[in-house]
């Protein structure tokens, strides 16, 4: 599906709204209904969509990746959105500082300059895109029982951010992606079925992060790709504990973290990680 075809089914998607946030869907999801492949669409299908924005994650969806991962900030007006960076200007080429504006501000940015660049796009195969709410995206997410979304908070919005997720009935498909642990925990403490994603650098000592892990009741350990060995990734899945990779995406690198037992990847490219996993069953 191009990016231009994507808005189009977009505006024609009818809405599930009811009461003010609240998305109908059949029933809450038995837990055995989400894909269970390892495959985490990082910041949406990335690789083939502006990065965070809802062609992205529709994507990530049509591809059956068991988990999104997006990244959420708060505007001043207390609007939960969807960037990666507090700086809007490597992806929409205006620079504007994310928690100080408004998102009235937000809407005048066009999400795909950056993408549009470097894939050397004309405006008709990639139009311009507005940066999404998580409302937004929770609703497309709630459209299905097989893919779930981590969301990676940027900065303290733990709360507003679950206010939505509670709201919108949607706790089930969601978990929570960060390295800072006060925020995992703040996440933990809300809502103690949420699935937690722990982020851990290259030189982390594993010993201790799984201590923590384990000591709050994480259920997935993420590793800065450089830092995977097949000894870190033995002791971590020895504690019962899911071990995951991020960010990969070239073949070569995914290989190498599956034959070293990495369980889940993070990728720009989950198109390609699909293909590898094919070919290695």
């Amino acid at each position: 599906m191009s990016f231009g075809h994507f808005l189009l089914k977009m505006l024609v998607l009818p809405l599930c709204v009811m009461g003010s946030f609240r998305v109908a869907v059949s029933d809450e999801p038995h837990p055995a209904l989400f894909l269970h492949n390892g495959v985490t669409a990082h910041r949406g299908n990335s690789e083939e969509f502006p990065e965070n924005t809802l062609a992205a994650f529709q994507s990530g969806i049509d591809l059956h990746a068991d988990w999104l991962e997006l990244d959420i900030f708060r505007t001043t007006d207390g609007e939960i959105v969807i960037s990666h960076d507090a700086r809007t200007g490597r992806v929409a080429g205006r620079n504007l500082v994310i928690p100080e504006s408004t998102y009235a501000e937000l809407l005048e940015l066009d999400m795909a300059t950056g993408f549009r660049t470097a894939k050397k796009l004309s405006l008709e195969k990639c139009p311009p895109v507005r940066i999404p709410t998580l409302q937004e995206v929770l609703k497309i997410v709630l459209q299905q029982h097989k893919t779930r979304v981590s969301l990676q908070p940027k900065m303290d919005c733990i709360t507003d951010a679950m206010k939505i997720v509670h709201t919108m009935g949607a706790a089930p498909w969601v978990g929570f992606n960060d390295g800072n642990l006060n925020y995992m925990l703040a996440a933990r403490q809300i809502d103690p079925q949420v699935h937690i994603f722990w982020d851990r650098g290259p030189n982390t000592e594993i010993d201790e992060d799984i201590r923590v892990a384990r000591q709050h009741g994480f259920e997935s350990l993420v590793l800065n790709s450089q830092g995977v060995t097949a000894e870190k990734v033995q002791k971590i899945r020895a504690a019962g504990i899911e071990a995951g990779a991020w960010t990969v995406n070239d073949e070569a690198t995914m290989r190498k973290m599956l034959d070293c037992g990495v369980q889940r990847l993070y990728t720009d490219h989950p198109r390609l990680l699909f293909k590898v996993l094919a070919e290695r069953n």
